[in-house]
């Protein structure tokens, strides 16, 4: 039984590898020469991350540095202890950052809403800024298939817009890019991964203390599918690689009013007519 199980996780960390990599290369996410920063949140997913990008580093045909970074929110009861020592374990050059934004999020974020919103907002500045000190050309985060699945029909049901979470973006001020390795990964092996290496896991207290988030109605009934029909969640990620604008209704992204019959078309077409009455 030993030997059958550690067959499948070297088999799962294979496939992980192979997906992260094919990830890397279909948008370029990785160059000779990154500094990339790995965002760690003591999560399965940042930890699968870090551990499949230190792998590829060694095999990867391009040089690129690693720095893992954690933002210690001050959130109650946060184990402070926990990731500077898994990472002096690795040896991997990190750095931990303290910001008190569970105040702000938890004084920002009125009654009966969800704190996600604020907590992202406050998160992501902190964490850009850190970038451009450090030098970081990438800044690398965790999210999987199915986050980006989630996210896709989270716009579409409240926000009335059709879209996810690229793989590779540019922010908003044109200073930093964004990459989520896991694009192509599912979360139920990174679970499993995450379960194998027994990963220190750091719970969030704060979204994780809210009840009827709009991601876990979706998660949820993305679960049903997946139970009900195995390989739909993966068949809709593979469609976000496979859009047709022409087959939409965004006429910003497609010139619906252009769309005339070609006069080559039109005389093809009459004379086809003229032929039929003639053999009339």
């Amino acid at each position: 039984m030993a030997v059958s199980h550690a067959y499948d996780m070297n088999k799962l960390h294979k496939r992980l590898r192979r997906l992260v990599g094919q990830a890397i290369s279909d948008y370029g996410m990785i160059e000779d020469g990154d500094r990339i920063m790995v965002c760690l949140s003591g999560g399965k997913d940042s930890y699968t991350l870090l551990d499949i990008l230190l792998h590829l580093q060694q095999s990867a045909p391009v040089r690129f540095e690693l720095v893992a970074v954690n933002l210690d929110q001050k959130q109650p009861g946060f184990p402070e202890h926990v990731l500077p020592e898994y990472l002096e374990g690795l040896g991997v050059e990190y750095q931990i950052l303290e910001r008190d934004t569970y105040s702000v999020v938890k004084r920002l974020t009125p009654e009966g809403k969800t704190f996600c919103p604020v907590c992202s907002r406050l998160r992501r500045g902190t964490l850009y800024e850190h970038a451009r000190r450090i030098g970081a050309t990438r800044i690398a985060l965790g999210h999987h298939a199915d986050d980006i699945v989630e996210t896709l029909f989270l716009n579409m049901f409240y926000g009335a817009r059709m879209a996810a979470m690229p793989p590779k973006l540019l922010s908003d001020d044109g200073r930093h890019v964004v990459i989520r390795p896991l694009a192509y990964c599912r979360e139920k092996d990174i679970a499993r991964w995450a379960e194998h290496k027994a990963y220190p896991i750091i719970p969030c207290n704060l979204c994780g203390s809210q009840d009827n988030l709009a991601r876990v109605a979706v998660k949820e009934m993305l679960s049903g599918w997946e139970r009900s029909h195995p390989g739909r969640v993966q068949k809709i990620a593979r469609s976000l690689r496979n859009v047709q604008p022409s087959h939409l209704m965004d006429p910003e992204l497609f010139d619906f009013g252009s769309l005339e019959i070609s006069a080559e078309a039109q005389a093809e077409s009459s004379t086809s007519g003229m032929v039929r009455l003639v053999q009339l």
